[in-house]
């Protein structure tokens, strides 16, 4: 079973119908949706994404990188390429179940809260965590701005249920995951975008801990060298797919391309074995799914 641990419903890009199709043509069996939380934006150049991963992934030059993608305006919109996208605070989980609903054999849900909107996390978290296809939180501490340690309340009742948090992390005290696992050692936890924005540094610090995992998503944060250095350096087991669409470089119809993660993931470790881990087994043990 081929599986897409993260991917957010955006019918402003890609309409679920379309979505399903690409599946088929790729080859994806299942998809764990999460809300879309940003206004739609295009993907920068190659020549921009590949600077821009440049930046990022030489510890010397990342403060260059954070000034290029840690942006905000006063009503907390993100600035990219000189142009404000509004953040909802509180993205809509409705959407998610209602897809999943539709189609049970094809999609998952994640379960977005914010510690620092308006909605409860952990009465948010109760609404829909026993909606048929909930598999776990998805958070997002650098774009809503918050420390991830104050998760801690929502992810206590996540860790005894067994289920992971799914998390985009970003700089500083947005990025420092550490503290949360302090208070709740139990989490499994999945860092988006291999473990964007410290990369390196942030593999060496989980390599030991066998409950902290890394999505291989995106195009603007993730490239081959990051993939492959990844899954060498955290072993095969730590690694799962995910595309983070319907952000991403766009195909030749103008849409988002759907199979080029994937396809990046078979080209890079063409072993087969090496494959069925990634692409899917492993997502299914840590979200418990078998």
């Amino acid at each position: 079973m081929i599986i897409d641990c993260h991917y957010h419903l955006e019918e402003r890009l890609l309409k679920t119908d379309e979505l399903l199709s690409r599946m088929e043509a790729s080859g994806v069996d299942k998809v764990a949706l999460m809300a879309g939380m940003v206004e739609p934006f295009k993907e920068p150049s190659t020549f921009l994404v590949g600077l821009l991963q440049f930046l990022l992934t030489h510890k010397s030059m990342r403060g260059i990188g954070k000034s290029l993608v840690a942006n905000f305006n006063a009503q907390g919109d993100i600035i990219l390429l000189g142009k404000a996208y509004a953040i909802d605070k509180d993205p809509d989980n409705g959407p998610v179940f209602d897809a999943v609903k539709r189609h049970p054999g094809r999609f998952f849900g994640w379960i977005f809260v914010n510690p620092k909107g308006k909605n409860d996390p952990v009465k948010e978290y109760e609404r829909w965590e026993n909606m048929p296809g909930a598999i776990g939180i998805k958070a997002h501490s650098f774009w809503h701005r918050y420390r991830p340690v104050d998760l801690a309340p929502v992810a206590s009742g996540l860790a005894k249920a067994g289920r992971p948090l799914l998390i985009h992390v970003g700089f500083g005290e947005e990025g420092d995951f550490s503290s949360l696992l302090k208070v709740v050692p139990g989490l499994k936890i999945i860092l988006a975008h291999a473990g964007f924005p410290a990369y390196r540094e942030t593999w060496k610090k989980i390599k030991d801990n066998k409950n902290v995992y890394v999505d291989l998503s995106q195009t603007s944060y993730v490239g081959d060298r990051i993939t492959r250095d990844a899954v060498v350096y955290l072993g095969v087991e730590r690694c799962v797919f995910g595309t983070d669409g319907p952000f991403g470089f766009y195909g030749q119809d103008g849409k988002f391309d759907y199979g080029f993660i994937k396809k990046r993931i078979e080209r890079l470790f063409p072993d087969k074995g090496v494959q069925k881990r990634l692409l899917g087994e492993n997502f299914a043990e840590i979200a418990c799914l078998t």
